[in-house]
């Protein structure tokens, strides 16, 4: 059996290589993977199929997606095979009746009755929640089957093994809880988990939500900005500090004065810079910053 230190090492490359956005190495750590023999508890444990399927998707070579979806395909068997011989047990231990005419096999016929209808114990899920309230509200089950749609955009959640019922139940049990009812706020709290979850440009949000890195209860109340996708973070990182330069520019460029008053904080503290934005015999455009709150405005 492959030694799970070894597969999570080779999953913790895969991941930086995903994270890096360069997949090269990555074919001779598939090989790797294929040349051992995997248990269904190395893959929990180590969730290295995430890190495979993540691969799969960025690396432009055709060889490591073969290689990875060969991998992936012979995992789920593994999966599926567990599940199947749960299933089994469970067939097994059916009610069995037999007939006879003496008393004393009779009562033994019942006690063995009882026992045999007993239900057998479920199989064990990969990834299990605490038991939910049902609902019969039309409006929260249909959230519940629109989380669910987003969180089933790809097959992570095959790999993973998780029941994205329970999760999406649990999801918008935690945001009802939070609302205590299914008014506009709690709506506008739904739709906005469902998009982030569904964007095909953030599948790190979905498959963090889906092994548990993310709990229910998290996503729950996390806002747009912790959402985005590293890529959007950036931009907006970007737009910030380019806004706050020009602030800095306007500010030592410009002459403090008295002189006119914010309409927002109604402050006096502000700087202006005069500029030509018309013909010569036109007066200059003045252009006011309130040194406060931020606030510009044009001053004709």
């Amino acid at each position: 059996m492959a030694k799970n230190q070894e597969v999570e090492r080779i999953a913790k490359k895969l991941d930086k290589m995903v994270h890096k956005k360069n997949t090269d190495g990555a074919l001779d750590l598939l090989r790797e993977l294929k040349d051992m023999t995997m248990s269904l508890e190395t893959l929990q444990s180590t969730r290295v199929g995430i890190s495979v399927n993540a691969v799969r998707k960025q690396s432009p070579d055709q060889e490591v997606q073969n290689l990875a979806k060969g991998l992936i395909k012979s995992w789920k068997k593994l999966i599926d095979a567990s599940e199947g011989k749960a299933e089994e047990k469970k067939k097994d231990g059916s009610p069995v009746r037999t007939t006879s005419t003496s008393k004393d096999s009779c009562s033994s016929e019942k006690s063995s009755k009882t026992s045999a209808e007993s239900p057998a114990a479920p199989p064990t899920p990969v990834t299990s929640f605490p038991p939910i309230p049902v609902t019969s509200d039309s409006v929260r089950n249909k959230c519940r089957e629109l989380l669910v749609a987003a969180l089933q955009m790809d097959d992570d959640y095959k790999t993973i093994g998780v029941d994205c019922g329970d999760l999406a139940a649990q999801i918008e049990e935690r945001i009802f809880q939070e609302f205590k009812s299914t008014d506009m706020k709690y709506k506008a709290r739904l739709r906005s988990r469902i998009s982030n979850l569904k964007d095909q440009k953030n599948p790190d949000l979905r498959r963090n939500v889906l092994c548990g890195n993310i709990s229910a209860q998290r996503i729950a109340c996390m806002t747009s900005e912790e959402m985005a996708s590293a890529e959007l973070k950036q931009i907006r990182e970007a737009l910030t500090k380019e806004s706050i330069r020009e602030h800095q520019l306007s500010r030592v460029g410009g002459t403090e004065t008295d002189m006119f008053v914010c309409n927002k904080c109604r402050s006096k503290s502000c700087t202006y810079t005069q500029v030509q934005t018309r013909s010569a015999d036109e007066p200059m455009t003045t252009f006011v910053l309130c040194n406060d709150c931020g606030n510009r405005w044009k001053f004709c």
